[in-house]
Order: structure tokens, then sequence, then C-alpha cells
């Protein structure tokens, strides 16, 4: 069975018995279902050029925790006056409320990825070593 007829196998398990899965019809596309989890939500201060650093700590992320440790990560632009400055870091385990792993402005500052990596390691998988960004 060739790659294209197992994921048309795989997303035909997901559209009712009268849809038939054709991948290059938009028609017949499923989107994904509720977010998965654990998810990250990175929201930054668009005004402040952040972007560049958001795009980076995702990107960082999900290589030290690649899909299923972590299943997404999600860039939230902000632009008014009450989100200047900010950059937070969002971990969502569940529908219980999300937990705070960042705040630049509480923290002092932009993360340093050995920590946040940590401190996510710590709500993932607790007691997994990340080699050499545990060393002191």
């Amino acid at each position: 069975m060739s790659d294209s007829q197992l994921q048309t196998a795989d997303y035909a398990d997901k559209l009712a018995p009268s849809q038939v899965q054709d991948i290059m019809n938009p028609e017949t596309f499923v989107p994904p279902d509720n977010q998965p989890i654990p998810r990250v939500i990175i929201e930054f201060c668009d005004r402040c050029r952040w972007l560049h650093r958001a795009t980076w700590t995702s990107t960082e992320l999900f290589l030290t925790f690649p899909p299923p440790k972590l299943a997404s990560v999600t860039l939230l632009p902000l632009n008014s006056d009450e989100t200047a400055g900010r950059f937070r870091v969002w971990l969502y385990l569940s529908a219980d409320p999300p937990i705070l792993l960042w705040d630049r402005k509480v923290e002092g500052g932009f993360p340093e990825l050995k920590v946040l990596k940590q401190r996510l390691r710590d709500n993932i998988q607790p007691g997994v070593s990340l080699g050499h960004s545990d060393k002191k």
C-alpha cells in the first residue's frame, strides 16, 4: 500500500460512511479534532517584533520534545496597549487551567531555553534527563 493510500485509510476512519476520502479534494478533508495535549502557547508582543524569538523558542521546544511528547506549539501575536512587552509561555495538559511556564515581566527577561525546557520537562516528563541541558 502506498503512503497516500495509508493516509487515506487513516483519515477514512474519521469520515462518515457516506463520505469518500480523496486526498486531492478539499471537500473531503477532515479538520483536526480538539487541540491535542500537551500543547504550548507562546504569547508575544507583535509590536516589539518578537516573532523571531517566539519561533526560535517553539523550534527549540519541538526539537527537545518531539511529538507525541509535545503535541503542538501555537504562536499568539498580540498587538494592544495591554499586551505591550508580553512574552508568556503557557502549558496545557488537560481541560484544567493552563500552567504559566514563563512570563517575561515577572521573570525579568526572556527565558533561558535551558530553564524553559527544564520547566516543561518537569510537567510533561518528570524525572527524564535533558542531557546537557541538565548539567550545571
